[in-house]
Parts: C-alpha cells; sequence; structure tokens
C-alpha cells in the first residue's frame, strides 16, 4: 500500500522509487503483483507518462486512510507495551479518598491522556474493593485490612471519626460524644467482615461491653436510612458530612476514637506501569493536599506502608 500510494502521488515510478530508497524495477514488480491481487489495473503507464485509473483513484483514498489506520494501530501498540495507554479501574466506596480524588483523577489524566480511567463502587462487604478477586487495578481503601501477601499499601491520609445520629436522637444535642457516653444505644452495623465491622462498631473502645445492634446496612445510603428511621446511630469518618450530609441528621465529634486512615491500595503480583504511575501520583498530592480534619498518621505495622517495587 506504501509503495502505491508512493507512486499514486508522485506518478512516476522513478521520484517514487527515489522516495521508497527502493530501486524502480522492484516497485514496478510490487505493482504488478498488487493489480494482480486485486484482479484491476491501478495505473496507465507508458514510458513518458502514469496515469491512475478509476479503481486506482479509489484505492488511493482507500490506502491513504489504511496507512494512517495503521500507524495509529503501531502507537497505540508501543503505548500499551510501555504502559501508557490501557485502562484502569479504580476501586472506590463512599467518598473515596474526599477532595483529594478528583485532583489526583486529574493529575493522572494529564500525565496519561490516552489512558482510560474506570471508577468502580463497591459495597461495605469487601473492604479490598475488588483487588482481592482482581477486579480493579488499584483501590482507595480504609483500615483496618488484614494483610496479605499480594496487598500494597500506602497511606494518604488519616481523617478524624464522628457520630451519625438522628436529630430526634437525645444524643443529637451532645457538642462531641465518647463510647462510654454511647454504651446503652443502638447502632448501625455493616455487613462486612468482623475486623472491619468491629472497628466502625468501636468495639475495641467498649472495654468489652457488647455492641447493640439496630440494623444491619450494605452502604452509607442504606445506613443513613437506617439512622433516620431511628434504628441507630453509627460512626463514620468527618468527610462523609461534607460529601453525603442529608436534612434530619446530625455530626457529632468522636474525638476519643482513632481516626480513619485512607490508603491507596494495590496488587503486588501484578506489574502495571499505570497501577505505579496512579500510585505515586495519589502519594505525591496526599503529601501537598491536605484534606480538612486529618490528624497525625497512626503507627501503622511497616507492611502497611509497603513501597510500591
Amino acid at each position: 500500500m506504501r509503495y502505491f500510494v508512493a507512486v499514486a502521488e508522485e506518478l512516476h515510478f522513478g521520484r517514487a522509487a527515489a522516495r521508497l530508497h527502493i530501486a524502480q524495477p522492484s516497485l514496478s514488480v510490487q505493482i504488478r503483483k498488487l493489480e494482480h491481487t486485486l484482479g484491476t489495473t491501478l495505473l496507465l503507464r507508458t514510458s513518458r507518462h502514469v496515469e491512475l485509473t478509476a479503481a486506482g483513484s479509489v484505492l488511493l483514498g482507500e490506502a491513504r486512510r489504511l496507512l494512517a489506520d495503521a500507524e495509529q494501530v503501531a502507537i497505540r501498540t508501543r503505548e500499551a507495551g510501555r504502559g501508557t495507554r490501557g485502562g484502569l479501574i479504580v476501586g472506590f466506596q463512599a467518598n473515596a479518598a474526599a477532595e483529594l480524588t478528583p485532583r489526583i483523577l486529574a493529575a493522572f489524566r494529564a500525565q496519561f491522556p490516552a489512558a482510560q480511567v474506570e471508577m468502580r463502587a463497591h459495597d461495605f462487604a469487601d473492604p479490598y474493593l475488588g483487588l482481592a478477586e482482581g477486579e480493579v487495578d488499584v483501590a482507595f481503601v480504609r483500615l483496618p485490612l488484614l494483610m496479605q501477601d499480594w496487598l500494597g499499601l500506602a497511606t494518604l491520609f488519616t481523617e478524624t471519626r464522628m457520630l451519625v445520629v438522628s436529630q430526634d436522637s437525645p444524643v443529637a444535642v451532645f457538642p462531641s460524644v465518647s463510647v462510654d457516653q454511647l454504651a446503652d444505644q443502638p447502632f448501625v452495623a455493616r455487613k462486612a467482615p468482623e475486623h472491619w465491622r468491629d472497628f466502625w462498631l468501636a468495639t475495641d473502645q467498649r472495654d468489652g461491653y457488647p455492641v447493640r445492634i439496630g440494623a444491619e446496612v450494605g452502604g452509607v445510603d442504606e445506613c443513613f436510612e437506617a439512622i433516620l428511621a431511628g434504628r441507630g446511630m453509627a460512626f463514620t469518618q468527618s468527610s462523609t458530612k461534607r460529601f453525603y450530609d442529608r436534612p434530619g441528621l446530625t455530626f457529632i465529634p468522636a474525638p476519643s476514637l482513632p481516626g480513619s486512615t485512607v490508603s491507596i491500595a494495590w496488587r503486588r503480583d501484578m506489574n502495571s506501569p499505570l497501577v505505579r504511575a496512579f500510585v505515586q501520583t495519589a502519594r505525591q498530592l496526599a503529601a501537598v493536599n491536605l484534606v480538612p480534619d486529618c490528624v497525625p498518621e497512626p503507627d501503622l505495622p511497616s507492611s502497611a506502608h509497603s513501597a510500591i517495587s
């Protein structure tokens, strides 16, 4: 096709051969082979003149498009090989990394405009947000997580926790709360693995006192509906108030509780340049863009701060 386009544009075999850096006899042979393959004459030529036939004119337009498409295919293939093009699925839950989320996405897209980024939401049942099953490439997760050999984590920030109650609850007038003030109150529990469910019920701060469960829910909206229905209250991260506040709810600081740590997570057994770049972007922006109501970083196990390889 490249040979034919050169001849069709030059309308001269000698000039076309020089342009292609091949011998003229070889170019003539290739054009004849093309005509034989297509079963039609493409060029009318004499010793002094070369002219396109009607079939040749049609092929010239189509050949130019084919060659342009082929070049784009080659570019996309090379980019995919370098990991700079393709798809990235990002798992998240609720407000993900709060105000940091759109900043990370914008910075990553500016760096890799050809990469397609899909945000995939998950409910409370899966704290790993699809990473364990390989459904996502990277995820904004909240600790605590049970560490796995395949799991890589980098802390982004830790924010304070709050209590969410119905405005009709007697607790709604409290300026702040501690767990011992709520010992007899019903709570909305997450349908989640025990270690994660217990963290959000503040089980470790109850001195062995059992939690009174008023409802079990699979997501944020279900949780708020249960609270508004008077079935219980729940602890949440402070950014929830900024992203999900609605009439009828009251958010109360819970300063005695450990904060909620947001991390960027990935599979250590997968080697994707796009994932590495996304994690690096998230870490860099987390270092300079503080989310409101952040608290000093907790002392996490060294495995939880695994540097991306």
